[in-house]
């Protein structure tokens, strides 16, 4: 047993993402939905490992809550300050990892090869726990720079305190200007998502050969992803980021690496 812990969590797809690779994989598990309040997630942490669970993908709200709690905690979690996977061993400890970034950065070479992998400025918009996330693996990637830019400065401020000198903030009035010479684009924000407004970015000023990518999934093409090809550039959706994610924690829990292939996300397209 398995599952993802989250509030709310009906929207969530990784039941349907888990449950996929455990049919491929002949493998006789189960992965669910649980849903838990914040002042209830530690206590029901407990049960499902006193109840023999293997261990349980993290969501919103709880991902610095699942860190707080582990016994063990990898560097990338300790970095990025969450934590979205966590493994129950044999001897009762808890470990915690995060996977987002490995998740965004093997969704790039999953769409088109470590071409992708930025070897000039990243502008990244937004400054939450997903941007984090993604700061710390391009950096870890090679990435020489990573403009970042977010509607609320300070917050933006603060992130770019984290990791140093490589991260510098560009003003959310300037945002357009952040994307010059910028080989990568990624927009890590709700803008865009359906219900939410769009994400309005003047891609001109993008060298012909960048790439964006939104994290946002629902819509699969958002505003931000249809400007850009407007615009002559190249674009990666965020449904790879969700399933690649999810792969380190399944080989954990059930002890076999999965496959992320068309009929997978052709699957959750579906949904």
């Amino acid at each position: 047993m398995a599952g993802v812990i989250g509030w709310p969590i009906e929207h969530s797809k990784s039941p349907l993402l888990h449950g996929y690779w455990l049919d491929e994989l002949n493998i006789h598990g189960n992965y669910t939905k649980v849903a838990a309040a914040p002042e209830d997630f530690e206590a029901t942490v407990r049960n499902l490992m006193a109840d023999g669970w293997r261990g349980a993908n993290v969501t919103i709200p709880h991902k610095e809550a699942a860190l707080a709690m582990a016994d063990e905690v990898s560097d990338t979690a300790k970095a990025i300050g969450a934590a979205n996977t966590l493994i129950f061993t044999e001897n009762g400890k808890i470990q915690a990892d995060n996977t987002d970034g490995f998740g965004f950065v093997e969704n790039l070479i999953d769409r088109g090869g470590q071409k992708w992998l930025p070897q000039e400025p990243a502008t990244i918009f937004g400054a939450g726990g997903a941007s984090r996330a993604i700061i710390y693996a391009l950096l870890q990637a090679g990435a020489p720079e990573i403009r970042l830019t977010n509607r609320t400065k300070s917050r933006a401020d603060t992130l770019a305190g984290v990791f140093g000198t490589n991260v510098r903030v560009v003003d959310w009035n300037d945002k357009t200007a952040a994307i010059d010479g910028a080989g990568l684009i990624v927009n890590t924000t709700s803008l865009g998502m359906k219900g939410q407004a769009p994400l309005e970015v003047d891609f001109a000023r993008a060298p012909q050969h960048a790439l964006a990518t939104d994290i946002v999934y629902i819509p699969l093409e958002t505003p931000f992803l249809k400007s850009a090809a407007k615009a002559g550039l190249a674009t990666v959706d965020g449904l790879g980021m969700l399933i690649h994610q999810g792969r380190p924690g399944f080989e954990a829990w059930f002890g076999k690496a999965p496959i992320a292939d068309a009929k997978l996300r052709e699957l959750l397209l579906a949904a």
